[in-house]
């Protein structure tokens, strides 16, 4: 194939004497060889999505390598001198267990050093939780997280923390974007100030493993705890240097660990994907449940800020549950133990996001507290505490397997998220309930919701293109009935319009510009379109619900819930 002109005029800056001879050989084999790889190389800059910058490795403006990592760090130390002119500014780095996650960090590292600013970098893998935790603890400007979360093994990543340890949002994330784009490589500084650089580790994680014990432990009782049994899994990430620790120290010693899952691998060895969303992630986690007959299985991605969840259902098999079913667990158990202690006033808060399930509103209604809506992603959640001081944040998920307990940490925390799925499930045992029948409850209560995520694959440029084209005609054709139920409102947060169908008022949406539609059925159906802001997909989220009179109704209730969703998808053309 030829190569585009514009292709091959950024490929020349690489072939400069500023990039070094390993990038030159890569690029003139992909030149010779590989011009199809060359041009996904190059055809754009490596953009900050819902989750940081993320991307395959290898040499190009559109991939993860140390000039990528370098300019971004080079542009953040430019913009962290210009916000605090008069201050020693400190950064602090973490990296997961990924192919060159090590390297990229040190060179992250020089850089911040080279341009004299104080370094406290993990002196080996650690949770992303944990930088969110040490940024706030050590009084950091701001963090870098080194990982491509649950990402196939030829991808890495760059996530930015801010003060507060959340990850940068608005204004920061545009004026540092700026920053960066206005660079050119030759201005990066590699030159590295050692003695600006200091290595972290034991100390920090016991302060970590300290706050997420009170931030998730509520008196279960010891012989509760002992009861359990549990098996975990790391799929071969982070999570393995906290977790045994922390539900250790928490008392939990009837603990099974997957053995070929826990050494850290970048290679994710005994998965097709390490993403505790796939159900066959969990697959050796729950075939190990069933040998020690454990009552509930837990699974964390590689960078441990999501957790997938099995637990045996009223038949006594092993069921997966999904992002917003534990989400809901969660939530309603803390805020339960919030009213025991007599701590809610109408001053808090719960955390949720426009894609996740809408029974989180029904439970914060419940119990007479806020439930704040934000767009996908934690950081959005983080700066609903930052934005409210005034107000105490409980708890809050997503639909996509993270939750955070407290504010000690501003980003999803499979860590801590595990001793309080653990606590809950303990309690539960102990009265004679299990995890699955405390769900079943909270349908009764509030209403049997059902989600389905279907998630669509589009690599390249041409994937790109296409996902965007699904985007354009779902807005140009917008969709008024759907499955027999009329769409009464469709949101598009990309023109931030809430328009009515029915009488044709439009509203203004609040929330920032994002590349999301979501419609609303008379019957309570709600289905949103989404492309991935961290990989090349496009996911459609369907939320349908109905009433539970009783448990024993529950089969069929859901049968029909289901027969609803795949009507759904069927008329979409989405199966």
């Amino acid at each position: 194939m030829e190569i585009d002109k514009s292709i091959l005029d950024k490929v020349n800056v690489w072939l400069t004497p500023v990039f070094d001879n390993e990038t030159h050989t890569s690029l003139q084999e992909m030149m010779a060889s590989s011009p199809k790889e060359l041009e996904d190389s190059f055809y754009k800059n490596l953009e900050f999505g819902t989750g940081g910058m993320r991307g395959i490795m290898g040499p190009g403006t559109n991939r993860i390598n140390k000039y990528t990592l370098g300019k971004a760090t080079q542009g953040l130390s430019d913009y962290l001198k210009k916000s605090f002119p008069s201050e020693e500014l400190k950064v602090a780095i973490a990296y997961d267990c990924r192919h060159n996650s090590d390297t990229l960090a040190k060179t992250v590292a020089d850089v911040f050093s080279a341009n004299g600013i104080k370094v406290f970098l993990f002196s080996d893998l650690r949770p992303t939780p944990e930088l969110s935790f040490a940024v706030k603890h050590l009084s950091c400007h701001a963090g870098i997280v080194l990982t491509a979360s649950h990402n196939p093994p030829e991808y890495n990543g760059y996530k930015v923390y801010w003060q507060d340890g959340g990850q940068l949002v608005p204004p920061q994330d545009k004026e540092v974007i700026d920053v960066i784009e206005a660079l050119e490589y030759g201005q990066i500084n590699f030159n590295a100030n050692e003695n600006l650089i200091e290595y972290i580790g034991e100390v920090m994680d016991n302060a970590f493993i300290r706050s997420s014990l009170i931030n998730a432990s509520f008196n279960t009782p010891q012989e509760a705890k002992d009861a359990l049994k549990i098996v975990y899994t790391p799929l071969h990430g982070t999570s393995v240097t906290l977790i045994p620790d922390l539900l250790e120290d928490a008392g939990y010693s009837n603990v099974n660990i997957v053995a070929e899952q826990a050494k850290p691998d970048g290679d994710f060895p005994t998965v097709k994907s390490p993403n505790p969303e796939e159900p066959e992630a969990l697959s050796m986690a729950i075939a190990l449940a069933d040998e020690v007959n454990a009552d509930i299985v837990i699974g964390t991605d590689p960078d441990s800020d999501r957790l997938g969840v099995a637990v045996r259902n009223g038949n006594g098999i092993m069921t997966l549950l999904n992002g917003n079913q534990t989400m809901v667990l969660m939530t309603h158990f803390l805020l339960e133990q919030w009213k025991k202690q007599g701590k809610i006033d109408g001053k808090q808060f719960v955390g949720s996001t426009i894609v996740s399930t809408p029974m989180m509103m029904e439970l914060a209604s419940a119990y007479g507290v806020e439930c704040k809506v934000g767009l996908t992603g934690f950081k959005w959640i983080a700066k609903m505490i930052k934005d409210f001081p005034e107000q105490e944040f409980i708890g809050g998920g997503e639909e996509s397997f993270g939750f955070m307990v407290g504010d000690a940490v501003r980003d999803k925390d499979a860590v801590t998220s595990t001793l309080l799925l653990c606590e809950i499930a303990a309690q539960a045992k102990a009265n004679a309930s299990s995890l699955y029948q405390e769900l079943l409850k909270l349908f009764v209560e509030f209403g049997f919701y059902k989600e389905y995520l279907i998630s669509i694959t589009k690599k390249g440029m041409e994937g790109a293109a296409e996902i965007n084209n699904m985007m354009i005609q779902m807005r140009e054709k917008p969709l008024t009935e759907i499955n027999g139920q009329r769409v009464l409102m469709v949101e598009d947060y990309k023109a931030s319009t809430a328009k009515n169908l029915l009488n044709g008022e439009e509203e203004t949406l609040t929330l920032p510009k994002s590349d999301v539609l979501i419609y609303y059925l008379e019957d309570g159906t709600k289905i949103c379109a989404r492309p991935s802001g961290t990989e090349p997909k496009i996911k459609f989220y369907f939320s349908v619900n109905a009433p539970l009179d009783d448990v024993t109704n529950f089969k069929a209730v859901e049968a029909s819930l289901d027969k609803k969703i795949k009507n759904i998808t069927e008329e979409m053309n989405l199966v």
